[in-house]
């Protein structure tokens, strides 16, 4: 604060006009050089709804900005939405699971490495009555025909998301392209499917994180699990630095070398919920 003189004149000294504006100019460089290096260390993310609802972001990254001083700001949508990101070049980096979608972005010259990074897998949901008898499939593709044959109701995301294709790609094992009035596609995240599923006494697939974490269970149980057509691997994703050269690739590839580190490995690993792991770590 600018204080008055008090001696001689009682008159304040106020700085020269030329003085004061360098002070003015120099202040906002200074403040503008700190925006800059901070918007620096910053990475987008583009990933998934299962990995951020979850909790995971809120355990990993805080070890990750220990580790390298970067912020990471997680755009969460469906994987579809994910992919549509890169390819704009809208996003640092991609935390997926949809090993088709991401050969091809990687084809399409948009993505230039894939690493796995972590796995679970996919459970169906359904009322414990279970009217389709699915609990007595012998496979997935079965569960799911016999969901059809039933019309037993069924809530699908329709979003695009990596749960969604993953849907359809059962859907297709099983010889069925489902259709209303029983099946219903919402266009919507995980946790408000599995809503609408509770709502309905539907079926529903979902990660086995996200039923992990959903507690408005009402009715529904895990039907049917531990089939192979259900394993759930999620990929990090360097996007092209030919394609996309305005988009922080230094930082995206700190992230990436972290998760498949020791230390992010064992970080993964470390994530449970009442006990239980959420992800296992692909590396390690």
């Amino acid at each position: 604060m600018m204080r008055r003189s008090r001696r001689g004149s009682h008159r304040s000294h106020s700085p020269r006009p030329a003085v004061m504006a360098l002070s003015v100019l120099s202040l906002v460089s200074t403040l503008a050089a700190g925006t800059a290096a901070a918007a620096d260390k910053v990475l987008l993310l583009a990933s998934t709804t299962s990995t951020e609802q979850s909790g995971l972001f809120d355990h990993l990254l805080p070890r990750f900005h220990n580790a390298t001083g970067i912020e990471v700001r997680v755009v969460a949508v469906g994987t579809g939405q994910a992919f549509a990101l890169a390819r704009r070049g809208d996003a640092d980096a991609l935390l997926v699971h949809d090993p088709a979608g991401e050969a091809a972005l990687i084809a399409a010259g948009h993505a230039s490495e894939r690493a796995d990074i972590m796995f679970n897998d996919y459970v169906l949901i359904g009322p414990t009555e279970d009217p389709a008898a699915i609990d007595e499939a012998p496979t997935a593709a079965e569960a799911f025909a016999r969901i059809a044959a039933a019309e037993a109701p069924f809530t699908s995301r329709g979003d695009d998301s990596g749960t969604h294709r993953a849907e359809q790609r059962l859907w297709a094992a099983a010889g069925i392209e489902p259709s209303a009035p029983w099946y219903r596609e919402l266009g919507s995240a995980m946790g408000a499917t599995l809503n609408t599923a509770a709502a309905m006494d539907a079926y529903a697939l979902a990660d086995r994180a996200s039923w992990a974490t959903f507690v408005n269970r009402q009715a529904l149980a895990v039907l049917f699990e531990c089939d192979e057509a259900l394993f759930n691997g999620y990929a990090s994703l360097l996007l092209s630095r030919e394609r996309h050269p305005h988009l922080r690739h230094d930082l995206a590839e700190q992230w990436h070398d972290w998760l498949l580190s020791e230390e992010g490995q064992d970080a993964i690993a470390e994530f449970r919920l009442d006990g239980e792991p959420l992800f296992f770590p692909a590396v390690l």
